[in-house]
């Protein structure tokens, strides 16, 4: 208890005076480390946020790739079709080719036939 019947007046207010600084000084140990709390979670927060920056540049890369090599696959099939094609294309073209030549003969000959 700060006041007694024993204790004068000053030694009260002087008591009292005590007790104020004294819970100023807690205050203002508690808002230095309210301030240093805060900063240091700013600061985790940056360090959060850049890591997540760094993690989502890298599944974006990661994605990027993986989509150019699908493309890559699906550029390669494409064109294995179309060679393909191109060589089943050729290949009906050799078939026919004496047909042609059999075809634009016997054209020829007929021609030459109306003419005489």
């Amino acid at each position: 208890m700060l006041y007694t019947t024993n204790m004068a007046r000053p030694e009260v207010l002087e008591r009292v005076k005590a007790a104020e600084r004294e819970a100023d000084q807690i205050i203002e140990e508690a808002e230095t480390e309210a301030d240093k709390i805060i900063e240091e979670a700013r600061e985790e927060a940056g360090r959060i946020r850049s890591e997540a920056e760094q993690e989502a540049e890298e599944a974006a890369q990661k994605r990027l790739e993986e989509a150019r090599e699908e493309i890559e696959a699906e550029r390669e099939e494409i064109l294995e079709s179309g060679r393909e094609d191109r060589a089943e294309l050729e290949e009906r073209a050799r078939d026919r080719f004496d047909d042609v030549v059999d075809l634009a003969l016997e054209r020829f000959e007929e021609a030459v036939h109306a003419q005489t």
